[in-house]
């Protein structure tokens, strides 16, 4: 069904179910592919460091399998526009301004990505372009930028779903006016469902709260965006936010992460230091064959055909006919997982091929897909041979299958909270990893924490606030209400403080204290 709302004399749809309509303005017709600076520098990006990034981009090789877009995010800028109202480049640290780094990345055959915030100021506390839009992306087409990340921070409380579609409508607009071609990231952090509108409106829209360089934060990621492939599909996206391939995961887990992006055909923006990016980084950045994956012209996100007890098995259609197959382990220990062809969406052949997207290594199976697959790992395959189906139904089995009791009060035995925050002058965003490590389900859950005095929060992902400072409780939403023994969740929000970005000091599930790491 699509629901058309009348925003600024635009139509905007919003569905409630089926495939995207993409924007059509023809950029994005398969998952961006680049680098955007804010996980790994904050604050301190510079002309230098989106120079040094375009260069390993072409020296490492990844611009020759697909990457393109350096993009840079907040505190570019000055913090007040100059006497006709333009956006003013910090010369101190872009001393060519934006137009000058452009050139110098388009003379590497690649694009510049920058950063904007649909609020009065972004989340750094520049100025945003709530009022300003035209006049901000006529610049901006002028400089040579490609991309544009537009985020969500100081909205002026315009929090209905109409407000949202028609903040970042407004922007829409303002780009297509210029004539440019560029890209356009919806970036309010799955605040307002925006896969039901993202594809009117932008050409890739993040799906959850920031992510964080820990597996439990990947993994709540994972765990939303999956649910939600009906929504993309050539020029529209579903984004879970940058990789975090080679900032202290394990080998394994940045292979797991890697995997699953390019299965739910997202994105692929890494998030690291490049410059001094490991063999073994950059050749997890670079595998063609899940690139491939990633960018295949037929542009279907890859769907869940049976998840039980930590053990996932995804399924995504190729354009050749082929399938991508991931066997993915979510828990700590080896587990074998199994699956069919039929299952995957393959019929028709007494044998099929399966290619490690991995190891290279090939077999062959008469229709049984069966590995065992590593804690915190997978096992990819592309799967030929035979026909495929078009909608692959949920059925085949991850075993074992281990069934964890439910606690009938709520209440954990035991539970385990870290905190990662990322600040800058007068803000600072909070990311809180919550494990249950009892021996009973939560089933509904409430985190109570202090927020140091001078912090409040102004937005928030994964869960409620209330109230916004001192005593806080965060309260789940309806997705990621229930905690499985040794399961965990990842809530997040930013607030502004006054000098003090310290983290609560303990917390509190459903009453009981935990473990703070």
């Amino acid at each position: 069904m699509l629901l058309l709302v009348a925003v600024g004399g635009w139509w905007v749809g919003a569905r409630t179910a089926g495939p995207a309509y993409a924007l059509g303005n023809g950029l994005a017709l398969t998952p961006p592919m680049g680098w955007n600076d804010w996980n790994s520098y904050g604050c301190s990006v510079s002309d230098s460091l989106i120079r040094q990034t375009a260069d390993k981009f072409v020296s490492s090789g990844l611009a020759a399998a697909g990457y393109q877009y350096v993009n840079i995010d907040d505190c570019w800028m000055q913090h007040s526009r100059d006497s006709s109202g333009n956006l003013q480049p910090d010369f101190a640290k872009f001393p060519s301004g934006i137009s000058g780094v452009a050139a110098y990345v388009h003379s590497k055959g690649l694009k510049l990505g920058i950063y904007e915030d649909a609020g009065t100021a972004t989340c750094a506390g520049y100025p945003g372009s709530l009022g300003h839009e035209a006049q901000d992306a006529r610049l901006f087409a002028s400089w040579g930028v490609d991309y544009l990340k537009y985020d969500n921070c100081n909205n002026a409380g315009q929090t209905s779903q109409q407000q949202y579609i028609a903040r970042y409508t407004a922007m829409r607009d303002a780009l297509a006016a210029t004539g440019r071609p560029i890209v356009f990231s919806i970036c309010e952090w799955g605040s307002s469902s925006p896969w039901t509108w993202g594809a009117n409106v932008g050409n890739l829209w993040r799906t959850t709260g920031d992510i964080s360089a820990s597996f439990s934060s990947m993994l709540s990621i994972y765990r939303r965006n999956v649910t939600l492939a009906q929504y993309a599909g050539p020029g529209a996206w579903n984004d879970p936010d940058m990789l975090e391939v080679g900032r202290g995961m394990s080998t394994e887990e940045d292979r797991t992460e890697f995997s699953l992006w390019a299965e739910m055909a997202a994105p692929l923006l890494a998030g690291n230091n490049l410059v001094t990016a490991s063999a073994t980084t950059l050749s997890i950045l670079g595998n063609k064959a899940v690139i491939a994956v990633d960018q295949d012209a037929l542009g279907k996100q890859g769907r869940e055909v049976s998840s039980s007890g930590g053990l996932h098995v995804l399924t995504k259609p190729l354009s050749n006919g082929d399938a991508s197959v991931v066997l993915f382990n979510e828990n700590s220990g080896a587990a074998t997982i199994s699956t069919t062809a039929a299952a995957v969406g393959k019929t028709g052949s007494a044998t099929y091929t399966l290619n490690d997207l991995w190891t290279g290594a090939v077999s062959s199976t008469t229709g049984t897909i069966s590995a065992s697959v590593p804690g915190h790992g997978v096992v990819m395959y592309r799967v030929s041979g035979g026909s495929s189906s078009p909608s692959p139904s949920p059925s085949g089995s991850a075993s074992p299958s281990p069934s964890p009791s439910s606690s009938g009060s709520g209440v954990p035995v035991a539970c385990r909270v870290s905190d990662v925050i990322s600040k800058w002058d007068t803000g600072l965003t909070a990311n809180i990893t919550i494990t249950n490590s009892g021996s009973a389900t939560v089933s509904g859950w409430s985190l109570a924490f202090t927020l140091p005095s001078g912090q409040t929060i102004s937005n928030g992902w994964n869960a409620t606030y209330s109230p916004s400072s001192g005593q806080v409780t965060a309260t789940n939403v309806s997705y990621n209400g229930t905690l499985p023994p040794g399961g965990s969740t990842t809530i997040g929000f930013q607030a502004t403080h006054t000098g003090n970005a310290a983290a609560p000091a303990a917390f509190a599930l459903n009453g009981a204290p935990c473990a703070v790491s």
